[in-house]
């Protein structure tokens, strides 16, 4: 494999893999919906994040019919009766199954049915609703994923993918083999300290991680998302009313009432569920339109059947069948009120009918809560929709952390949106641009090269270098920028290395004979999500193996001493932390150093480096000769601010200018050429230039390399001469 097939193998997407001709649609779709099938079809493995009343049920239907093989749709309790309604309706041969026995081509299952079933034969299979994929360490997930992990055709379909943390999307990346959960939290996401288990987008990752998501996902909460007309598709209003019931709930030491965890509001939903109850029984005793009440406590439910006339309940000791009969009676208009939680019955129900819904409390779930709105509040329904929410008073924050998540979820609709519809190919079927620029910038003893470091290094004329000093991206993810050609930029380790040998070998060629390469890195933490394991990687020793496969010869090594206490106060790194030799210190590690690796190439020098006592008096070689330099200031490096862009996630770590300044005055005699492939500010140049050394190097980032220009533009000016007169 050459470099230029590497990048374009490296470039983050989800290829097509299924079937792009000969694609038979006899349904009656819309347009919206005949473009989402034929794409997801050409996909082979895709997600459809459409908003309820989109008519998921019959594309997922029309896309198993046109699967060559055997297809299983998974649905929720109930929904499955209603999916092979619509299979029958258009004419689609799909039954539904529950004891392990295959009806026909389509076959409809409930998730809780999965297990009975043989599915080594399976060619395709539907995920209806989902968003059960969300748990991270959920049974039901696992089960699902090892399952399908090698069937051809895979979708999966909801319209709450992420309904609490973006992060969750991963689980529907992984379950179409887009990217594992762990690989797309390393690639695109990042934490600050202290709480692992809360990730955000990365600040430069974000474009390319709705673009990369926008390759396997359509998302559509209207036509006109897609670029198709809305007509027919105009929601009715939604009138959300809340009841705030009084209560005799009281913390110690507060004047008024609010109940600040899990325990104090659970206390609070008990003690009000009287008051609660009337509230509602009287708005739907007041009519004789049909109602759903959502209710989460077994004490709720029970009392509302019996305070509202005509209520029938399902609940969680109800056999599924009976549970799917109920739901299904409710559909068809032969109960008035319908008494359940979210967790049953909130989920791919269509219950159009019915415009009038209470909540007697609620959890802190935005998903249960937006699904349950959206099974009567959905594109066909024809009425105004009421939704009442009965709360005691301590509970209005968990309303308020409700209200929270939809501006969130909303936001990440809009933001998948918009990069989906920017995309030339809509879906994501065309191949993707590199947005590749070169530049180059010069001055008295220097020259910067912006672009790709092994491409401009091509340039450089074999045994041109005198030395070469440099700080190599630390296999971080997305550290610095998006691009495939940044070595920050990388899916996993073993891609970095595969994209450091590249430059090694193009290191090795441009060097002179017997002269050096100085790196500086240091070994790396590994965390529990990302790699399994919390430890430490041996970055350093594969660096120099890398080299040493090469051809280049390892000749020495320093280690550098860093402040561990502000190592931990940065990295908030649990093995650092006082309080784990308390909890476990087998878990307690030292700090992680930094080293310079020092590498030579084979063969005579043909430009001896040498040195006199005055030069170099005995106490300074004896100071540099140590294999451990403790009096490096880890501040003392070029200001780097300006060279920060908004969106960039880390400060930008200048090698310390002393490192430098020791790696020049050893290895290279003035007038010597200087290379640094990774220029960043301009550091390696600016000490070259001050020690009278001329200097190359080459950066990608534009605003590094125009900060690095500015930095050697004014290390190569006169000093200026002042007078007091």
């Amino acid at each position: 494999m050459n470099y230029e097939q590497f990048i374009a193998r490296k470039s983050i997407t989800h290829t097509a893999r299924g079937i792009i001709e000969g694609v038979d649609i006899k349904s009656p779709l819309f347009p919206y919906q005949h473009r989402i099938v034929h794409w997801a079809l050409a996909k082979g493995r895709a997600a459809i994040f459409a908003d309820c009343g989109m008519g998921k049920t019959l594309m997922q239907l029309e896309w198993a019919r046109n699967v060559p093989g055997r297809v299983m749709i998974l649905t929720p309790l109930a929904v499955a009766e209603q999916t092979a309604a619509e299979a029958r309706r258009f004419g689609i041969d799909a039954e539904v199954s529950r004891d392990g026995q295959w009806k026909s081509q389509i076959t409809i299952c409930n998730y809780q049915s999965l297990h009975k079933f043989d599915c080594s034969e399976v060619v395709g299979v539907v995920l209806d609703e989902s968003s059960i994929l969300k748990s991270v360490a959920g049974k039901t997930r696992t089960q699902i994923i090892e399952t399908f992990a090698n069937t051809p055709f895979r979708l999966a379909c909801t319209a709450t993918p992420a309904p609490n943390d973006h992060m969750e999307l991963g689980n529907h990346a992984e379950f179409l083999g887009a990217m594992s959960q762990a690989e797309m939290l390393a690639t695109f996401f990042t934490h600050d300290g202290g709480d692992t288990s809360v990730w955000r987008i990365k600040g430069h990752a974000r474009d390319d991680f709705w673009r990369w998501c926008a390759t396997w996902a359509v998302m559509a909460r209207k036509p006109s998302d897609l670029g198709f007309d809305d007509a027919g598709f105009e929601l009715p209003p939604l009138a959300v009313k809340h009841h705030i019931v009084a209560s005799d709930f009281t913390v110690e030491g507060q004047l008024f009432a609010f109940a600040d965890g899990l325990n104090d509001q659970r206390a609070a939903r008990k003690g009000s569920i009287g008051d609660r109850v009337v509230e509602v029984a009287a708005l739907a005793n007041g009519t004789d339109d049909q109602w759903l009440v959502w209710c989460d406590l077994n004490a709720e439910g029970d009392a509302l059947t019996k305070a509202i006339n005509g209520a029938v309940q399902v609940s969680g000791a109800d056999s599924d069948d009976d549970k799917a009969q109920r739901m299904l009676d409710f559909a068809a208009g032969k109960i008035r009120v319908l008494v359940t939680k979210p967790k049953i019955a909130g989920f791919g129900m269509n219950w159009q009918g019915c415009h009038n819904m209470a909540f007697v409390g609620l959890t802190h779930s935005y998903e249960a809560f937006y699904q349950s709105v959206r099974r009567c509040w959905r594109f066909g329904q024809e009425h105004a929709v009421n939704v009442h929410i009965a709360l005691s008073e301590p509970e209005v924050g968990i309303l308020q952390n409700i209200e929270r998540k939809q501006r969130e979820a909303d936001s990440m609709a809009a933001e998948m949106v918009k990069h989906m519809c920017s995309m030339e190919d809509w879906g994501g079927l065309a191949a993707s641009k590199d947005n590749y620029v070169t530049a180059d910038s010069s001055g008295e003893n220097w020259r910067m090269m912006r672009g790709d470091c092994v491409e401009r290094a091509k340039e450089l004329a074999d045994g041109s270098i005198d030395l070469s000093v440099f700080s190599p991206p630390f296999a971080s993810l997305y550290t610095y920028s998006a691009s495939a050609r940044d070595m920050g930029n990388c899916a996993s380790h073993s891609e970095f290395y595969e994209h450091m040998r590249f430059l090694v070998a193009e290191l090795f060629r441009v060097t002179k004979a017997g002269r050096i390469c100085a790196f500086h890195c240091m070994n790396l933490p590994t965390s529990k999500i990302r790699d399994g394991v919390i430890g430490i990687t041996d970055f350093r020793g594969d660096l120099i193996r890398m080299f040493r496969d090469a051809g280049w010869i390892y000749h020495s090594e320093v280690t550098i001493w860093k402040d561990p206490v502000t190592a931990m106060q940065r990295t908030k790194a649990l093995g650092l932390l006082h309080k784990q030799l308390k909890k476990d210190s087998c878990m307690s590690r030292q700090g992680i150093p930094d080293y310079l690796v020092v590498m030579r190439k084979p063969g005579d020098n043909p430009d001896r480096v040498t040195h006199d006592n005055e030069s170099f008096p005995v106490d300074l070689w004896q100071q540099y000769a140590s294999p451990v330099w403790m009096d490096i200031n880890p501040t003392e490096t070029l200001q780097h601010r300006s060279a920060r862009e908004d969106a960039d996630e880390r400060h930008i770590c200048p090698l310390q200018l002393e490192v430098i300044r020791r790696v020049l005055k050893l290895w290279s005699n003035p007038g010597d050429l200087v290379l640094s492939p990774f220029g960043g500010i301009g550091s390696e140049g600016y000490v070259s230039l001050e020690e009278g050394r001329r200097f190359v190097g080459i950066e990608l980032k534009e605003s590094y390399y125009k900060q690095a220009c500015a930095n050697l533009a004014a290390a190569s000016e006169p000093p200026r001469q002042t007078s007091l007169l």
